[in-house]
């Protein structure tokens, strides 16, 4: 057996401005993102063939979990030329914005040794944030990855019990775009699934800080650190719905258990 155990660490996005459109449709950026403690976890044996997907978080149209010709650990492999047995047992929520999808992919091309940036891009424009991982700006519609010292920051994260759609929201930014906020995709994100708007609230009343919209949501986050969350529940219920509050930190290389 040549059977490998792979950490995909979350990323999260700080601050977000789409700046543009390019001629082919993707999206500039310039974004500050970090790596998470949160992590898919991946069993790679090269002696096999094929994908298994398991875990609390194995459902989501947003990773293309229903389709394995499009989840991108199947694109991942092809992208390499290579073949493998993959278990991926899925604890980063598809559509939350995290990135697990491109977590995926990215513990994949660090498996087969690849560090081609341009190569991570068109697999997903955050994978190759997802390869270099850390504390990075990251601009051009995702290829361009500029590391950032590592700063020692928790957050508290909001998981409500659905996710978004990043085309559906990034079709609703060019249908009116913004240049407000922290993340100018919130008030597109917002169109596409208003309920986010009271998961919003929530957070907010909970700890007294404003809550920042991760990536194209469906995550709301807030910085923590003097220890007030541990006085924090698990779960919030709003309007009948349960989401999870999950406690993060940044870390420096997640896949080394950082």
């Amino acid at each position: 057996m040549t059977a490998r155990t792979l950490l995909a660490p979350a990323k999260l996005t700080l601050s977000l401005r789409v700046t543009g459109v390019r001629p082919d449709g993707y999206h500039e950026l310039d974004a500050e993102m970090v790596t998470l403690s949160m992590a898919d976890e991946l069993v790679v044996d090269d002696d096999g063939d094929g994908l298994r997907v398991e875990g609390r978080a194995a459902a989501g149209e947003d990773e293309g979990l229903g389709d394995p010709a499009q989840n991108l650990v199947v694109r991942a492999l092809a992208a390499v030329q290579r073949r493998a047995a993959v278990r991926l047992t899925k604890r980063i929520p598809p559509g939350a914005g995290l990135g697990g999808g491109s977590a995926d992919a990215a513990a994949v091309l660090r498996w087969a040794g690849c560090t081609d940036l341009a190569l991570a891009a068109r697999l997903g424009s955050d994978v190759p944030f997802c390869l270099v991982g850390g504390r990075a700006r990251v601009g051009g519609a995702g290829e361009v990855v500029v590391p950032l010292a590592h700063e020692q920051r928790d957050y508290v994260l909001l998981l409500p019990p659905f996710g978004v759609s990043t085309a559906a929201a990034y079709r609703a930014w060019d249908d009116a775009p913004s240049v407000e906020g922290a993340n100018t995709l919130t008030a597109a994100a917002l169109v596409v699934e208003p309920r986010l708007t009271r998961w919003r609230d929530a957070l907010g009343d909970l700890t007294g800080a404003e809550p920042v919209l991760a990536g194209s949501g469906s995550t709301w986050f807030v910085e923590s650190g003097d220890g007030g969350d541990a006085a924090l529940p698990d779960e919030l219920v709003v309007e009948g719905e349960k989401g999870r509050l999950v406690r993060a930190r940044a870390v420096p290389r997640g896949w080394e258990g950082e």
